[in-house]
């Protein structure tokens, strides 16, 4: 097996190159051995204190946020955090006057504010909503014009083929004639049934009442008059209009999507009951009125309904609405699910018998997954079936309102909800498409002309994600993992497959093209410097410049960590895992023995052992203490983690907490034979997955570690949401087996080491009813070394830094006491 690793230690502080980018070079060691590891030998002047690293993260910097380019390709615009509160400021950076940085003054923000503007097809105007009016800007002259001044909040303006401006309050969508100032009603969407007008008399009493009661008889002949001449003036009078589209009552828009000529609508219909139930509350007894106060909170995956979508075409000319079937999707009744709900009934002694039937379908989560073509005339739609398993890029057949499959992605386990991304390009009659799909097991770039086959534009063993398609739609620029899983480079494809790197930075990047095409905006980070924006011209690979620095000297100055990245063998399977590893100073193997400390990272399918700045920084921080007091840590990205493929995402399907905890053993058993660590002196942690994690393998394996501590944690997945759970385990009335043997409550009777279990009381996420469970459930198998604290003001992600202090005092001192 081929071994990699990461080497990015360095043998002095961060103090010593607080303007220079780290260097990282990836290293292959031959398959017979075991690579050597890079220990830390920063200066120790400094003592890393819990105290620093879980004080309010604007001591070490503020990070610039929702970054884009200027309209002049030459300015950079940014928020960033104010110092001691949640505010942001927005601030302008000018490439061409030596990057000279300077706020938005608040009076003139909503000219610059345009992140997210449409342009017109010309690209001379660009059209955008702040504070929910709309604006339109002329390139040309960098002219503003306010179009709206309402109490009302417009959103999704664009421009309509013929030069127009569209825009949708609620569920009414609007017109803005560019040349006359006329504003015209497309639609307007009413979730109820369409009124009947004067009905005649349906009971007996009422009938006899019209027969024998002339002023009824008058009542009833003057209102037909005056409904059919409101209908005559409606059909006759161009200047009256009626553009009501009625879908019933209980029902709610999901999604609404305006085609570019202004002339179509595609609407998708849901109930509007609530997937909660009345018992789904979250007691806050931390409260400003001295109260208790029930919050209400999202459903449990337990007793989440089955959820479906209806679509409609309305014809704005017309004035029709058609329902738009899934009988045409291939797959559309097949039942997935045959041999799990099998396998549950064989368990209770039944037979389940198979039969087609239409399963629920719904248009995908994710930003726009509805999408005309720039002429209008074309339109794809990205739907799921609420089993999770099917995927179907679609197109609409306008000739006879019907769905098209342009590509279905099946998977057994469950489809991603990441790469998804797909669009038109903008010629040859806007008729073909480009799409990301894992069907070859990594997320690749496929392009599709709508009556023939897809070409594969990417391939190999990395992913490729964050797609934007040129202006002369030949060039794809995406972000990809292709040089090492754990570093993000920018990429770039043509329609021949030729594909070329744009950035060598090592790290993580991620990016924006300017407006000209002619550079890259990136957002740069290391493992041990948190993100800066760089620029760099796209046809120089190599040289990105620097142009924020937001990181503090304090910062700068610590004597922090930078673990290797080490690719540790599996027993289970051929691929490595990947793991950050941070050794001591003056790491020895022939010393006496190491104690160790494994953190998991949270959220199942999230990488953290990537050469980027991590979301875990106060883990990352707290991780240089322990290794400044003689610990080695490591921190894997197990199986189920992302930036790996699919296999390796699905891994965990339908048995969640075992193949994990195998590469857990296989990272102690690694760390024992490479680290010079004591098999007995290993703890974990780690949050909500990760606190899962921990309970999994202290209950499951429990010879595994000497001690562990689980933060937010799940304890039972029939609790917790139906968007993650129901992929993994599917729900529990179909398969019961999969949550039985994948939640920790089933398996606590094989605790035998001490536990801390720190939980948060005001968590919408991870429910705190999971830890009261859980607490419950050992108090009744009579164990006697688990400890538990509360946070009564903290939802799932901390926010205080008390609370921040105490929870991982208390993980340090259960170290300290047992490694």
């Amino acid at each position: 097996m081929k071994i990699q690793l990461i080497a990015v230690a360095l043998s002095f502080s961060l103090a010593a190159c607080s303007n220079t980018q780290l260097s990282e070079q990836l290293n292959t060691s031959a398959p017979d051995k075991v690579p050597s590891i890079v220990a830390v030998n920063a200066q120790a002047s400094t003592i890393i204190t819990l105290e620093q690293v879980m004080a309010d993260p604007d001591w070490f910097g503020r990070a610039p946020e929702s970054w884009y380019w200027g309209d002049d390709s030459n300015t950079v615009y940014y928020q960033q955090k104010q110092l001691g509160n949640p505010l942001r400021d927005l601030y302008a950076l000018d490439l061409a006057n030596s990057s000279k940085t300077s706020p938005v003054d608040l009076s003139i923000k909503h000219k610059v504010a345009d992140k997210n503007a449409k342009f017109n097809q010309a690209r001379t105007h660009k059209v955008y909503t702040f504070n929910g009016d709309v604006f339109v800007k002329t390139l040309a002259s960098n002219t503003v014009k306010q179009l709206t001044f309402t109490s009302n909040t417009e959103r999704k303006a664009f421009f309509l083929t013929n030069g127009d401006i569209a825009y949708q309050v609620a569920n009414v969508f609007y017109r803005h004639n560019s040349q006359t100032g006329q504003i015209k009603e497309l639609a307007s969407l009413h979730m109820s049934d369409k009124p009947a007008g004067v009905t005649e008399p349906k009971s007996y009493l009422a009938k006899e009442q019209h027969k024998l009661i002339a002023y009824i008889a008058l009542q009833q002949r003057n209102a037909q008059l005056k409904h059919a001449q409101k209908q005559r003036l409606a059909a006759e009078n161009s200047a009256v209009t009626d553009s009501k589209f009625y879908f019933g009552k209980d029902n709610k828009v999901a999604y609404a999507s305006l085609s570019p000529a202004g002339d179509k609508l595609l609407v998708s219909i849901a109930l509007a009951k609530s997937s909660r139930d009345k018992s789904d509350i979250m007691p806050n007894y931390i409260t400003k009125e001295g109260v208790i106060v029930a919050k209400k909170v999202r459903a449990r995956v337990a007793n989440n309904r089955q959820y479906k979508e209806q679509l409609f075409i309305l014809d704005l000319v017309t004035g029709t609405q058609q329902a738009l079937s899934y009988d045409s999707l291939p797959g559309f009744d097949e039942d997935v699910l045959a041999s799990v709900k099998a396998e549950n009934y064989a368990r209770a002694g039944k037979k389940y018998k198979s039969e087609k039937k239409a399963r629920n379908i719904h248009v995908l989560g994710m930003y726009n997954p509805i999408k005309w073509s720039e002429n209008g005339q074309h339109l794809a739609i990205m739907l799921e079936a609420w089993d999770n398993k099917t995927r179907w890029l679609t197109t609409v057949n306008f000739s006879d309102n019907t769905l098209v499959s342009q590509h279905k992605l099946h998977d057994d386990a469950w489809i991603n909800w990441n790469f998804n991304e797909f669009g038109w390009l903008n010629a040859d009659n806007n008729a073909s498409l480009y799409y990301l799909s894992e069907e070859s097991g990594y997320s690749h770039l496929y392009h599709k002309n709508l009556n023939a086959k897809a070409v594969k534009l990417t391939s190999g063993a990395f992913e490729v994600s964050s797609v934007t398609l040129t202006q002369d739609n030949q060039h794809f620029i995406f972000k990809a993992n292709k040089k090492h899983p754990g570093i993000y480079e920018i990429y770039q494809v043509d329609m021949a497959k030729n594909l070329i790197a744009l950035t060598d930075l090592g790290g993580k990047n991620d990016y924006v093209l300017s407006p000209d095409e002619s550079k890259l905006l990136i957002e740069h980070s290391t493992v041990t410097m948190p993100p800066e924006l760089y620029v760099q011209n796209i046809n120089a690979a190599g040289t990105a410049k620097r142009i924020t620095y937001t990181v503090s000297k304090q910062f700068l100055a610590m004597p922090w960590a930078a673990p290797t990245v080490v690719a540790i063998p599996s027993s289970k399977q051929k691929q490595p895992i990947y793991s950050k590893v941070y050794l001591p100073k003056n790491f020895d193997k022939t010393a006496d023995k190491n104690r160790a400390v494994m953190f998991t990272h949270g959220a199942g399918y999230l990488q953290n052992s990537h050469l980027g700045w991590s979301g875990y920084f106060r883990e990352y921080m707290f991780h240089s203490m322990l290794v400044q007091q003689g610990y080695v840590v490591i921190d894997m990205d197990y199986r189920a983690s992302a930036g790996y493929g699919r296999d390796w995402r699905t891994a965990i399907y339908r048995h969640m907490g075992k193949v994990e905890v195998e590469d857990m053993r296989d990272g102690v058993n690694w760390l024992i034979e490479n680290a010079n660590v004591d098999a007995k002196r290993v703890g974990t942690y780690g949050g909500s997955y990760g606190g899962f994690l921990t309970l999994m393998s202290l209950f499951t394996d429990p010879d595994l570690f000497a001690s562990g501590a689980a933060i937010r944690l799940v304890s039972d997945w029939a609790y917790y949401n139906h968007g993650y759970t129901a992929n993994i385990l599917n729900t529990p009335e179909d398969d019961a087996i999969a949550y039985e043997r994948s939640s920790p409550i089933y398996f606590a009777e094989g605790l035998n080491k001490p536990l801390l279990i720190n939980a948060p009381m005001v968590d919408d996420n991870v429910f705190f009813e999971d830890t009261v469970r859980l607490v419950q459930r050992l108090i009744e198998l009579e164990k006697e070394d688990f400890e538990t604290a509360i946070y009564p003001v903290e939802p799932h992600g901390f926010v205080q830094p008390s609370s921040w202090l105490d929870e991982y005092r208390r993980i340090y001192k259960l170290f300290e006491n047992t490694l």
